[in-house]
């Protein structure tokens, strides 16, 4: 009777090799060995409502697909009734990561998706539009991801980090009064800005866009003001130190009444839940409850290390050691020596990974943007919808671009995503407008 065969390195396991598994498996158990661990998120929210319009998200431990995980947490502040702001909070995070292509590395999934957020956004405000409601709403997205911070935002309604010692601002204001740029930006599209007429004549109060009388130039929703309101947002996007940090998202009934250094030193040493109710009481006591007042905090805590780490990482190093040694007749010891200096290296500090608020979607959507290729051929870039042959208009329609890209070039977008983009554009006819009046959407 013959012997079975021996077992060698290269046998086959499935559809990869036993050596391709082996070095699979052990570079996973030594990055955890290494302490390459995610921080340790904790979040609470408090408010207090006078109109019901604010609405607060907070997500943990979702999975884009198994093994990797994402948190996301948002603030909706409406305004002209909370219908916006519910619809958003119910389907913008599922838009933003339909924009996302399957099966992304880490690194390529963070890299996508500033324009996926872009995209979108843009999408939940086109498809609530069609519901004719007027009512609109402020949106600041967080989506957090091991060390990484993606934020997006449109509105007044802000996000801010402490990490370091310092604070960083992960939102942009889009009140007129706040962006010159934007007062350009939406008069060049055909809106008139200007503060509120009074009897005599009188301009009183902040500015605002007419028709409608909104004092925001970017939300979703407000389906009677001109689409040179836009639902493009800002977008930041930061790598946290390993000390970690602490998050507040709020709605304006906050910044309104506090800074963010008076925020953070208010509810210092203070859990999540604790801290946000502070900083709403902080905001609202001094002249009492004015607007709907919505606070979410995070803390990003580096995880604990057991006393035991230094030895378990030598185990775990020296048998990925043993094993290699084996099968790849590699030495490891020197670059393992180098992973040791520098975990007694000067601490790492917080890293700004990408920054726009441009309020072209030609620029956003541009396969100059990060991550190439991330739109599929036959698909529209802003809705998603499969398009038929010849039903696609090139973002670069109309353009010149000599020796660089043709009409043809994609990304492509859906008839219906082009007349948006052209009204936000001011190129097409806005929305039935109306003459200036009292009537204020925030």
């Amino acid at each position: 009777m013959s012997s079975p065969a021996a077992t060698t390195p290269r046998q086959r396991h499935g559809s990869m090799t036993l050596e391709d598994l082996l070095r699979r498996e052990l570079t996973a158990e030594l990055a955890d060995a290494t302490g390459a661990a995610r921080p340790v998120l904790a979040a609470g929210q408090a408010g207090r409502a006078r109109k019901g319009e604010d609405y607060a998200m907070l997500k943990q431990g979702l999975e884009r697909h198994p093994g990797a995980s994402f948190s996301a947490f948002a603030m909706f502040d409406g305004h002209n009734g909370g219908a916006a702001a519910v619809y958003a909070k119910e389907n913008l995070l599922r838009n933003v990561l339909g924009c996302v292509p399957q099966d992304l590395t880490r690194d390529e999934w963070l890299a996508a998706l500033p324009r996926a957020l872009v995209a979108g956004f843009v999408k939940t405000d086109k498809d609530f539009q069609t519901r004719a409601h007027s009512s609109g709403t402020t949106v600041t997205l967080v989506i957090i991801d091991g060390s990484v911070v993606t934020a997006a935002s449109v509105g007044d309604s802000r996000c801010v980090l402490e990490a370091d010692g310092s604070i960083y601002y992960l939102s942009a204001d889009h009140r007129f009064d706040a962006c010159g740029e934007e007062v350009g930006r939406v008069t060049e599209c055909g809106g008139e800005v200007g503060r509120l007429n009074v009897i005599g004549g009188a301009e009183i109060g902040p500015l605002r866009c007419w028709p409608g009388g909104l004092c925001l130039s970017r939300s979703i929703g407000d389906q009677d003001v001109g689409e040179f309101i836009i639902a493009v947002p800002f977008v930041k996007q930061i790598k946290l130190s390993s000390a970690g940090g602490r998050l507040i998202i709020s709605s304006d009934g906050v910044w309104d009444a506090l800074t963010a250094e008076m925020a953070f030193n208010c509810a210092r040493g203070l859990p999540p839940e604790a801290a946000a109710d502070q900083i709403v009481k902080e905001a609202v006591e001094p002249k009492g409850l004015r607007d709907d007042t919505t606070c979410i905090v995070i803390d990003m805590m580096p995880p604990e290390k057991p006393k035991s780490t230094i030895h378990s990482r030598k185990k775990a190093r020296n048998g990925f050691n043993l094993i290699k040694n084996i099968f790849f007749k590699k030495k490891t010891s020197d670059s393992l020596s180098h992973a040791d200096t520098e975990q007694t290296s000067e601490p790492d500090l917080v890293e700004e990974v990408f920054e726009d608020g441009c309020p072209s979607l030609l620029r956003w959507l541009d396969s100059e943007y990060p991550v190439r290729n991330m739109f599929k051929l036959f698909v529209c870039a802003i809705c998603q919808v499969e398009l038929e042959t010849g039903q696609g208009i090139s973002i670069h329609e109309g353009l010149s671009k000599p020796g660089k890209l043709s009409p043809w070039d994609g990304p492509f977008l859906c008839h219906s995503c082009q007349e948006k983009k052209e009204a936000m554009e001011g190129k097409r006819p806005s929305r039935d407008s109306s003459s200036r009046n009292s009537g204020s959407s925030e």
